[in-house]
């Protein structure tokens, strides 16, 4: 919201600036821009919480609902393990730039060095360019990296996750029911779908099921009532009887 209005101000700034000289002078939009800029990406990033947030609703599917408790167990992990797997690649990231950033272009400058190991980590990376750089160090720095980052550091990811899924699936779920039941409903209500007649029939039954009850549910209570009627009648008698002792009859 700050940054919103900040920008606001910054567009009427560069507007009455516009008007009191007819735009005969330079008008430096750097900052309007910059500030327009920041401002999306904010927006880019709520906008994306607010539509995880929905996944929220969905908490009573099964599926949804064991990737949450998955992603709960093993977030204590993640972390630790993503703070590793940080200083690995910045370590790769430093070596490869020093060794090829004057020999190969993808290793010209910090950010393609990045991304061709990004590219290596998915596989889809070509080594030739390696091998043609130099004839020890390209294949070895290459096969280093593939060893240390896609076969450790992938595995023990896929393993945290796999530990986590295996203690979300020993939780039962709540009510896995709820969400197909309220995605039934929707479509009723919407009228995408009409009930059939074996449905209706249920329906009814239930609402009868729910005004039926049996004889001795209710015993209890009225044993209940019929001793404190009693009660009633015992204490009256006393203070009648007490009532007559004291006027002498």
């Amino acid at each position: 919201i700050g940054v919103y209005f900040w920008r606001f101000q910054e567009a009427n700034r560069i507007g009455e600036l516009f008007e009191q000289t007819n735009g005969y002078v330079y008008i430096n939009l750097q900052l309007a821009i910059y500030v327009n800029d920041i401002l999306t990406f904010l927006l880019g990033f709520c906008l994306f919480f607010g539509l995880i947030r929905f996944v929220h609703l969905f908490r009573f599917n099964q599926r949804i609902s064991l990737f949450t408790r998955t992603l709960q167990f093993c977030a204590k992990e993640l972390v630790l393990f993503f703070m590793m797997f940080a200083i690995i690649y910045m370590s790769y990231l430093s070596l490869f730039y020093l060794l090829f950033a004057s020999k190969i272009s993808s290793c010209s400058n910090l950010l393609k060095t990045a991304q061709m190991l990004f590219e290596m980590t998915l596989m889809k990376f070509n080594a030739r360019e390696l091998i043609q750089a130099d004839a020890f160090l390209g294949p070895f720095c290459f096969a280093l990296f593939i060893f240390l980052v896609v076969f450790v550091c992938l595995s023990m990811f896929l393993s945290i996750i796999n530990d986590s899924f295996r203690q979300a699936k020993e939780i039962p779920v709540e009510n896995p029911f709820i969400m197909s039941f309220m995605i039934k409903k929707f479509l009723r209500w919407t009228g995408l779908k009409k009930p059939s007649e074996s449905e209706i029939q249920e329906e009814k039954d239930s609402r009868v099921r729910s005004q039926y009850f049996h004889p001795m549910d209710n015993f209890r209570d009225r044993i209940d009532q019929l001793l404190e009627a009693f009660d009633k009648i015992y204490v009256d008698q006393q203070a009648e009887l007490l009532r007559l002792k004291r006027a002498g009859v």
